[in-house]
């Protein structure tokens, strides 16, 4: 079992830090709490990707929160990130094992158990599930699968489950037995006033309720 904490996930790009630098917000998030960091830079070309990959990396590397990247498997290996994350339509989990070793943390998306049931989860380190509840950060996410569809994929697999989609402080409680290891989040950090303090304050309720 690979050594990571999938207890409070970011996800983030520069569009979702309200037009404050990216390194600020990351450096104030990791301050509260965050655990786990996947960049998605879905508006850079492959350069500038690789190029803003490496800064973060830089920034989390001495924190000793390691980098995922999203879909990107050439970004992922030209800044030697700590893993990689692809969704339904991305390479297989097994392209990318075979691409970046036995070491990496690989991740996939899974939406509902009809999803879970044609996905081959070998070589997977956790999954990824939701839109739990409706989200406007994601422009391909699918309808909100609620509480009861997250604790069903949980329910069916042995590796860590991360909720994703739309989750708060306030909607943290609702997830209580549901069987997730963690909650990821982009706004609810990215887009807070204090991402230090909201880091905090999501730890805190991930700690009652998971």
């Amino acid at each position: 079992m690979k050594l990571f904490d999938p207890r409070l996930y970011l996800v983030i790009g520069l569009a979702d830090c309200g037009g404050r630098p990216l390194g600020t917000v990351l450096s104030a998030a990791v301050e509260g709490g965050v655990t786990l960091v996947q960049l998605r830079e879905k508006g850079l070309d492959e350069e500038a990707f690789i190029q803003r990959a490496r800064e973060v990396k830089a920034l989390l590397r001495p924190r000793g929160v390691p980098l995922i990247i999203n879909d990107s498997l050439k970004v992922a290996l030209a800044v030697d990130a700590d893993g990689l994350h692809v969704g339904q339509s991305d390479l297989s989990p097994a392209q990318v094992r075979a691409h970046m070793g036995p070491e990496a943390i690989l991740g996939v998306s899974i939406g509902n158990l009809e999803e879970l049931a044609r996905t081959d989860l070998t070589g997977v380190d956790y999954v990824g599930c939701g839109p739990v509840y409706g989200t406007t950060t994601k422009d391909d996410a699918g309808s909100a699968i609620g509480p009861m569809g997250l604790a069903s994929v949980a329910g069916k697999v042995t590796l860590p489950v991360v909720g994703i989609g739309g989750i708060t402080v306030d909607r943290l409680a609702q997830l209580h037995g549901c069987g997730a290891s963690g909650v990821a989040v982009v706004s609810a950090i990215a887009s807070a006033h204090d991402p230090k303090q909201a880091a905090r304050d999501l730890r805190k309720a991930i700690a009652l309720s998971l």
